[in-house]
């Protein structure tokens, strides 16, 4: 192989490489985050949804969450709707300080 070749040959290889780090590896790190934060929340925990409901989780299985939204209102959603998780926010910051 000439010089040439192996330059033709190694820029594709560097933009591979250069789009995994900066495209690939954070999301399936932001990926892995959320995913372990809906397997930790449980029953009593303040949540956020995807779309800003604020509530507490009053039942919870693999596809749907029970919310407590306000006295006497309970509303259903996806798991997935899930979008954060108060109560492990605050544990996280309590632990900070």
């Amino acid at each position: 192989m000439d010089m040439e070749q192996l330059q033709s040959f190694a820029f594709p290889v560097l933009l591979v490489v250069i789009f995994y780090f900066l495209l690939y590896r954070p999301q399936k790190r932001q990926q892995k985050k959320r995913r372990a934060m809906l397997e930790a929340i449980k029953v009593g925990s303040r949540v956020t949804t995807v779309g800003g409901i604020y509530g507490e989780i009053m039942a919870i299985n693999e596809e749907r969450v029970r919310l407590k939204v306000a006295d006497n209102v309970e509303i259903e959603v996806s798991r997935s709707a899930i979008g954060n998780s108060i109560t492990q926010e605050k544990n996280a910051e309590s632990n900070a300080k």
